[in-house]
């Protein structure tokens, strides 16, 4: 069980590093957004550690 629990932490951890790197790409990237997601991915991150 906790293994597919990190493994559905880790694909969102993936899609959440996909994105922050879209929107980086974008002429005006929005700031909010970016942080917004940065958060997101570390309270992932920070769940898979434990």
């Amino acid at each position: 069980m906790q293994n597919a629990h990190f493994s559905a932490l880790s694909a969102k951890h993936n899609v959440l590093d996909q994105r922050i790197n879209a929107e980086s790409q974008r002429p005006l990237p929005d700031q909010m957004v970016l942080a917004s997601l940065k958060k997101q991915k570390l309270r992932i991150k920070e769940e898979m550690a434990r």
